[in-house]
């Protein structure tokens, strides 16, 4: 697996107060030999088997999407997050970020495959007992058995303690009886094994393992969707379902740990799924726009059409860099975790918990990124965009899916800077004493420091990442202050701040994914085109910055303190301008020639 070196002091949010080194993160260009076999075995299965079956998957033929699953078992993609002793291969995560990647032209099937390793398998990985493991593991792994994760209802989505499905034990206390339902389940159609909350005695938030079959559980018919239609998506029943009590996984009570541990790695491996479907709304619109011919020449030639791909390829580039420089922290966090013990899996959980704020910012970033790239992939096509002999009408109904999934994209934003201020309150990041340093440089009058001087491809972007920094301290620190505690039920502040954070990490990302490539370029990389990326995105980020924080300050301030905070703001984020358009012909002049996502 792809190593850091010697990363600093772990835990998720310290980009916010830390600058990290090149060295410290992981990039695709650190992919081992094995890592690109393994996305080559995925690559070729989707492309011989999947591909030429998907008309009748999204036709919704069970029996094809099993038969599916089970070949994907048979090529270790099921068994990646198992440990090897229950039939896995246990990989590095970012070995499984770019496994969930690769398979993402799969489209609906993807999904089901993602559904059955992440939140249907993962919760028995980490919180099974030895018998649970042993008893379920290598059939999930394999295929034989399928599984699904059971949490929405009808009453209770992004709430999810707000369950109201009931488990009571028996008086014999062999079984736990369950009432209720759930919603919008994958994978119900053919699931085998379901992971399914409940309140115990109506108040303690639980989770049991349920399978098929079990006497008083009964499944609903098929939702239709506007998207996914290939992947099963139907309601739950519980009526005094029987399950026996050694089927209650963790403890009683302690569901939340598991339902939102499970949702943490859910978002990130999302994120990668999104990934892999920005790369393949790139190639079906470089190749279109090349092959369309108007006004006796290509309209990938026109300056509108090749900018749209500049842009679509700047932030799968920008995506790409997050993806897996997060999937690099939490094989880090891991590398301490020893899975064999009998607490592993929830250590192991724990672990990854540690960065829930980037698996989180991953999420959105990836989502809404993937939504404007196959927008902008429809807009290239034209009327054939409308047509859905086209795959790209396709990929735009199946993506609008993903800010709902694993946590609404507002409910991801509220957590981030929330999550943020409950590690600074416990002590695991110095946010305060650099909030307060800030100010204290703010009230001087000299020019700001920590401007790079030196004119180097990258220089303009580190500049302006570290007033980002700055910014994002100097407005949040100055809610923080006024609302207190409070500062969560001003949801729009939230969400702004939220931005803020996700401009930050990002911006970070690809700049340290890029300072990385120049010091270690090769004749087949090319450092100045992800230079000019990183120089489009940082603009662009600059300039969300300055009116978003602008509307925030309006909110927390008035009259001639306004006035002072917005001079502060315009001193912090004085640049002068990029030519985005030169940047814009560089990168759209790769894509094109290519017909393809290109990062280096």
């Amino acid at each position: 697996m792809a190593q850091t070196q010697g990363n600093p002091v772990r835990g998720g949010g310290r980009f916010v107060v830390e600058d990290a080194k090149p060295e410290h993160v992981v990039t695709p260009e650190d992919f081992t030999e094995e890592q690109l076999m393994l996305a080559d075995t995925v690559r070729a299965f989707v492309e011989r088997d999947v591909k030429p079956r998907d008309a009748d998957i999204e036709k919704l033929d069970y029996s094809l999407t099993v038969q599916f699953m089970r070949k994907a078992g048979e090529i270790g993609l099921l068994g990646a997050d198992i440990p090897e002793a229950y039939g896995g291969l246990g990989l590095d995560k970012t070995s499984t970020t770019l496994l969930a990647e690769t398979l993402a032209p799969a489209s609906s099937f993807a999904l089901s495959v993602g559904a059955h390793t992440g939140i249907g398998t993962l919760p028995i990985v980490f919180f099974g007992t030895q018998a649970q493991k042993s008893r379920w593991l290598p059939k999930l792994a394999t295929g034989e058995l399928i599984a699904a994760y059971c949490l929405t209802e009808p009453g209770s989505g992004s709430d999810a303690l707000g369950a109201r499905t009931t488990a009571v034990l028996t008086d014999d206390g062999e079984h736990y009886l369950l009432n209720g339902s759930k919603l919008y389940i994958t994978n119900a159609g053919f699931a085998d094994v379901f992971i399914v909350y409940a309140k115990v005695n109506g108040e303690h938030f639980s989770a049991f393992v349920v399978e098929r079959g079990t006497q008083g559980f009964s499944i609903g018919q098929e939702e239709h969707k506007m998207g996914i239609k290939g992947s099963s998506t139907r309601p739950l029943y519980f009526e005094d379902a029987l399950i026996p009590a050694d089927q209650l996984l963790g403890e009683v009570g302690k569901g939340h740990l598991i339902a939102f541990n499970i949702l943490n790695i859910g978002r990130f491996k999302l994120a990668a799924g999104c990934l892999g479907g920005m790369k393949e709304a790139i190639q079906l619109s470089a190749t279109y726009a090349n092959g369309r011919q108007q006004f006796g020449k290509p309209i990938s030639s026109f300056p509108l059409i090749a900018a749209k791909l500049a842009d679509m390829n700047t932030r799968t580039f920008v995506a790409e860099s997050m993806v897996y420089r997060t999937a690099g922290l939490i094989d880090d966090s891991l590398s301490g975790v020893d899975s064999a013990q009998e607490d592993g899996g929830l250590n192991a959980a724990k672990a990854i918990a540690e960065y829930a704020l980037e698996c989180s910012i991953n999420k959105v970033f990836a989502s809404e990124a993937l939504d404007d790239i196959v927008d902008e992939g429809v807009q290239i096509h034209g009327g054939c965009g409308f047509i859905q002999e086209y795959k790209i009408e396709r990929l735009y109904r199946d993506s609008r899916i993903n800010r709902i999934f694993e946590g609404t994209n507002e409910i991801n934003r509220l957590l981030i800077p929330a999550t943020l201020l409950k590690r600074a309150l416990k002590g695991e990041l110095p946010l305060i004493d650099k909030a307060q340093q800030l100010q204290q440089e703010l009230l001087n009058p000299a020019p700001l420091s920590s401007r790079n001087q030196e004119h180097t491809p990258t220089s303009a972007a580190s500049n302006i990442l570290s007033a980002l920094k700055k910014t994002f301290l100097m407005v949040g620190g100055l809610a923080v202050q006024k609302y207190g505690l409070r500062l969560e039920r001003e949801q729009e502040i939230v969400a702004a701040l939220a931005d803020a954070m996700i401009d930050l990490y990002a911006l970070e990302s690809a700049l340290l994914r890029t300072r990385k490539l120049a010091d270690k370029s090769t004749a087949a990389q090319n450092p100045q085109h992800a230079a000019d990326m990183v120089a489009l995105f940082a603009e662009q980020a600059a300039e969300r910055a300055g009116a978003r924080s602008r509307a925030v300050l309006a909110s927390l301030e008035q009259g001639e303190n306004l006035r002072l905070q917005l001079s502060v703001l315009k001193r912090l984020l004085r640049f002068d301008p990029t030519d985005c358009s030169a940047l814009r012909k560089r990168i759209a002049a790769k894509v094109i020639a290519e017909e393809r996502y290109v990062g280096t």
